[in-house]
């Protein structure tokens, strides 16, 4: 029962990263990241790692994904010139077709490794995150906000000759003051 609901779980996985890497649509592309951030998120509730998989979800699954379609959503791409393809593609294939070949060679000849089970120490764990760990999460949102507000800043439409308020960002009519 566990090896299906972990091969169900990689493929998922495994199908949405390679959903990000052929897709032409950035959007798509991050949906699919979505898939494969939900699919890892699976991979830790299968090893019992409950706290691990709800920050996977809500951190990764849901805050980075959305901010990087807002910041796609919100930038003007029809200013840069379109991307289509890339003439490094068949380096790029060939190169993780290598990869992938000595990572599984590496396990499949790997010798079986038995884990001893150690107690959990959550306690010290929570104490740690929320002490030590605290202020650099927080610094951690704050970026993500920024850059949240620069695209939104960035994608702004701007008439040309329009005074821009540098407070708030937003554009004044001429006469108003």
């Amino acid at each position: 029962m566990h090896l299906a609901l972990f091969v169900i779980v990689a493929i998922l996985t495994l199908g949405g990263a390679l959903g990000v890497v052929a897709t032409r649509n950035v959007v798509h592309a991050a949906l699919f990241l979505l898939l494969s951030l939900l699919g890892a998120a699976g991979a830790y509730l299968l090893l019992f790692a409950e706290f691990l998989a709800l920050v996977q979800v809500l951190i990764y699954g849901g805050a980075v994904t959305i901010v990087v379609l807002f910041a796609v959503m919100l930038t003007r791409s029809s200013e840069y010139p379109r991307i289509t393809d890339n003439p490094q593609w068949p380096l790029a294939l060939l190169t993780a077709a290598v990869l992938s070949a000595v990572l599984g060679a590496a396990f499949w000849l790997a010798p079986e490794i038995k884990a001893q089970p150690q107690a959990p120490e959550f306690e010290a764990l929570g104490q740690s995150l929320f002490t030590k760990w605290a202020l650099p999460f927080e610094i951690a949102s704050l970026v993500l906000l920024v850059a949240l507000i620069g695209a939104i800043i960035i994608a702004r439409h701007q008439n040309v000759g329009e005074p821009i308020n540098s407070a708030a960002g937003v554009s004044q009519p001429e006469g108003e003051d």
